[in-house]
């Protein structure tokens, strides 16, 4: 079975950039499936960031896609999200996911925080 495992809370300044990598085991991230970031800001719903797909292939949400970058190693089955000029109302709960368009495996999810 599929695991995902994500770094701890994480803590960033306002304009810096957000970096999240996601360890992936029990599966290749070169075999099928879409690998995807997803957070939660406080009492909103889930907002889809972007995602690598098993090809290597990336994409990301047209309102973040400026912004984002997604990238892979697949030496060390991880994948990675680079979110660039944060902002404090982009504190949420960090999350990576396995498939679309609806994930079937995800990662535990950590509060990721912007603030100075």
């Amino acid at each position: 079975q599929v695991q995902l495992q994500e770094p701890g809370p994480g803590l960033v300044k306002p304009s810096q950039t957000l970096p999240r990598t996601c360890t992936v085991a029990g599966g290749s991230i070169t075999t099928n499936y879409a690998w995807n970031w997803i957070r939660q800001p406080p009492g909103k719903g889930l907002e889809w960031i972007g995602a690598i797909h098993d090809s290597g292939s990336t994409y990301a949400s047209p309102s973040l896609k400026s912004r984002t970058s997604v990238s892979r190693d697949t030496s060390k089955n991880q994948f990675t999200l680079q979110l660039s000029s944060v902002t404090p109302e982009e504190t949420a709960v960090s999350s990576c996911a396995r498939g679309v368009p609806s994930p079937d495996s995800w990662g535990q999810g950590t509060q990721v925080t912007v603030s100075s």
